[in-house]
């Protein structure tokens, strides 16, 4: 098997692999560097999860000019989670370079940090298309110096459709620059970027081999971000387990979470990538000896841990790769043995979800949170049960002349003296969870969904209208105070529009946006009643009722793209973020 050492990377860009535990390039990486490192274009097949971040940008560190503070690599992402996550890993992968800059822009964010982060200077763009384009056209960013474009999940941008969006990137960065596209599929609109703006590419294609052990029962809880932890401490006091592994996604949130576990009586710690290797081995062993049972790490810090006595895998946040998703659940379910898989899943995430399943050919079911009575059932049992291994473990005698006096001097009965007793043992916790008042919705308080389901809702205004995404939210908001964290998919079709929004809206409130104004016409919303939002935006008609089946030039303004306050959307369909 070879080495990272055999590739010819940059010396500082090894030792930052090796400090980080990689020893052996993936497939999809000992195939594409050498020959992205040659300077040759390359096109990569390989699904999500196959180590393809680290195949494109070690070569592009190997080669970074660190004096040049002008971009000299773009790499375009379809998300901004992904834009995100390419981002970290090149911060990771460029740990010994001094001064390197990696900048991601992405919508539904303000300009303003992106703009000083521009002005600054940044080796590394890492961009949704749609924000890339913005930048272009304010003449914020200056592509003149790029020498690499890479193109992450092609198929998927595509799919969005951002392929025009691409085109016209491509189009603008210097002829001599060199591309790398990565795609699980080949449709034919990939091919023809292919074809027209890839330099006689090297093509590889890497089967990818992800699966998840049949012995491990998968599971994810549909969930808001801000309901994670009540969630969580549901879950914990509800389901039986031995061990467990907690993964989040970064170092801070390992303290943090462990704090708030072990301040709700539970024995938890954290092991993350700051944590000295003597100090990760005393927690391992603690939680091997049962004297921990809950460990809240992250994708390195839990890299080839092995314990028998994990029983539970928990992703409290889901992983954005495939390949992280199978490495986690395989800390359970080892050697045979059977093991349990919960996953967290937002509106947002779960296109990652279904990724996650059709990566590893295996279905997750859906796991209904525990209710409060439910929990309040598993508090009175483990109540009782401690007070009888109390009684069995004898010598209480003390105790119980103390208990008699009492009694006997300030005429109290001994039920009310045990009572106290388990009072002051519970402190300020409750025994008990309560359930939280229903919300009482004022004319002009925003609306608080009750769950995290959601739900296709139909509005009779459309493209004929000249509907844009920002007036649909600024009517939901306004009118109606939905927080536009959650608004989900808009699809704007010629006639009407679907919008993804909290499953449990109330009739006066519906009623109420019924005859909320929009382009001059009533938005008379209904629910969809099985009407699916498309993924992949439609063409309009044209004005004769047909299509045609040509392909069109890309036009500025507002044909193409909603004007001013765009988003990183598909064309005709709208992802409003909340972030």
């Amino acid at each position: 098997m070879p080495t990272f050492a055999e590739l010819d990377l940059d010396q500082r860009v090894q030792q930052a692999l090796t400090e980080s535990g990689y020893e052996s390039p993936s497939p999809i990486q000992e195939q594409t560097i050498p020959l992205l490192l040659e300077g040759r274009d390359v096109l990569g097949l390989a699904q999500t999860g196959t180590g393809k971040t680290a195949a494109f940008a070690l070569p592009v560190l190997s080669n970074i000019d660190l004096k040049v503070t002008k971009p000299q690599a773009l790499v375009l992402a379809p998300t901004r989670e992904l834009a995100i996550q390419v981002s970290e890993a090149f911060h990771k992968y460029a740990a010994n370079l001094p001064g390197f800059n990696v900048l991601p822009i992405y919508g539904g964010t303000s300009y303003g940090p992106q703009l000083s982060g521009l002005r600054r200077g940044a080796h590394v763009v890492v961009g949704t298309p749609g924000r890339v384009i913005d930048h272009l056209e304010k003449g914020s960013l200056d592509l003149s110096g790029l020498t690499n474009l890479v193109l992450d999940e092609a198929d998927e941008m595509l799919r969005m459709g951002f392929i025009e969006d691409v085109e016209k990137i491509l189009q603008s960065v210097p002829s001599s620059r060199q591309v790398a596209l990565f795609s699980a599929t080949m449709p034919q609109g990939i091919r023809k970027i292919t074809q027209n703006y890839l330099n006689n590419p090297a093509e590889i294609s890497v089967k990818t081999k992800t699966s998840t052990a049949t012995n491990i029962h998968q599971r994810y809880v549909p969930v808001r971000g801000g309901n994670k932890m009540d969630a969580l401490t549901r879950i914990l006091e509800v389901e039986p387990f031995d061990a467990m592994i907690v993964f989040v996604r970064t170092k801070q949130l390992t303290e943090e979470l462990a704090e708030k576990l072990k301040a709700r009586g539970l024995a938890a710690a954290a092991i993350n990538g700051d944590i000295a290797q003597a100090q990760r081995e005393r927690t391992i062993g603690q939680l091997r000896d049962g004297k921990i049972d809950i460990l809240v790490a992250t994708d390195v810090a839990a890299r080839g841990l092995d314990v028998e006595r994990i029983s539970h895998v928990f992703n409290y946040d889901i992983p954005h790769d495939t390949e992280s998703y199978v490495h986690r659940v395989g800390r359970t379910g080892r050697a045979g043995r059977s093991g349990e898989a919960i996953l967290f899943v937002s509106p947002r995430e779960r296109h990652l979800l279904r990724a996650i399943e059709k990566a590893t050919r295996q279905s997750i079911e859906q796991m209904e949170l525990p209710t409060i009575e439910a929990v309040n059932e598993r508090r009175l049992a483990k109540f009782a049960q401690n007070i009888t291994e109390t009684l069995a473990k004898g010598n209480l005698e003390v105790f119980q002349e103390l208990v008699r006096e009492y009694e006997q001097n300030n005429d109290v009965s001994a039920t009310e003296i045990a009572a106290a007793l388990a009072s002051m043992a519970q402190g300020d916790r409750p025994l008990l969870l309560e359930a939280e008042p229903e919300p009482q919705r004022r004319d002009n308080a925003a609306f608080q969904p009750n769950g995290s389901d959601t739900e296709t809702y139909r509005v009779e205004v459309g493209r004929r209208n000249r509907v844009t995404p920002r007036a649909l939210v600024g009517a939901l908001a306004n009118e109606g105070g939905v927080s536009s964290k959650h608004i989900g998919h808009i699809d704007i079709r010629n006639e009407h529009t679907l919008i993804e929004l909290p499953a449990d809206l109330p009739e006066d409130l519906l009623g109420k946006l019924r005859n909320t104004q929009v382009a001059g016409r009533g938005l008379k919303i209904t629910r969809a009643d099985g009407e699916i939002i498309s993924r992949r935006p439609r063409r309009p008609a044209r004005s004769g009722g047909e299509r045609d089946n040509k392909p069109r030039p890309h036009r500025k303004g507002g044909q193409t793209r909603a004007p001013q306050g765009r988003t990183d959307g598909p064309r005709r369909e709208f992802r409003h973020s909340g972030a």
